[in-house]
């Protein structure tokens, strides 16, 4: 059996909510939220700042480093996983043994870039629900400034043994 204390792998520096941790099973190095500002009825509002020191910048355009458009994409769909684990709860129904799973993107258009340092904040609204298939647009802006719009379908899938 594997154990391992889950705070070695949290940085101390991030101002990691522990709320995160215990809503969504994303965990570091593959955690793109930092904090969770606000969860409503129809959506949810995080935030991410990405360090300099972050190992996929020494490979994504070294020298002139540029946030991966996939990773910021990630971070909508994990604002989405605490959005609908959130709902859930509010409903009483509990998300513990359900794992957020991206169904389908359509129409992620990238409008600017996300530089190392750079805190973005990043929003999801929901759509519609069908069956066990929640329809969701996300947008992630700098600076007040959309760089990411996308839209996308999550189910939370039961957890099999």
């Amino acid at each position: 059996m594997f154990s391992c204390r889950l705070s070695a792998y949290i940085p101390q520096n991030r101002g990691m909510s522990q709320e995160i941790i215990a809503t969504i099973p994303h965990r570091p190095p593959f955690l793109f939220i930092d904090e969770i500002k606000e969860v409503r009825a129809d959506g949810a509002v995080c935030t991410r700042t990405f360090r300099a020191d972050e190992s996929f910048y020494s490979g994504h355009y070294p020298g002139n480093p540029i946030t991966p458009g996939v990773l910021l994409c990630e971070s909508v769909f994990q604002t989405a996983a605490i959005y609908l684990t959130k709902k859930l709860q509010a409903e009483g129904v509990t998300a513990a043994d359900k794992t957020p799973v991206l169904c389908r993107i359509e129409e992620a258009k990238f409008k600017g870039m996300v530089k190392p340092g750079d805190t973005v904040t990043i929003e999801v609204k929901h759509v519609e629900t069908l069956q066990q298939f929640h329809f969701l647009t996300g947008s992630v802006r700098l600076d007040g400034k959309v760089v990411l719009t996308i839209r996308f379908a999550l189910a939370l899938v039961a957890q099999t043994v």
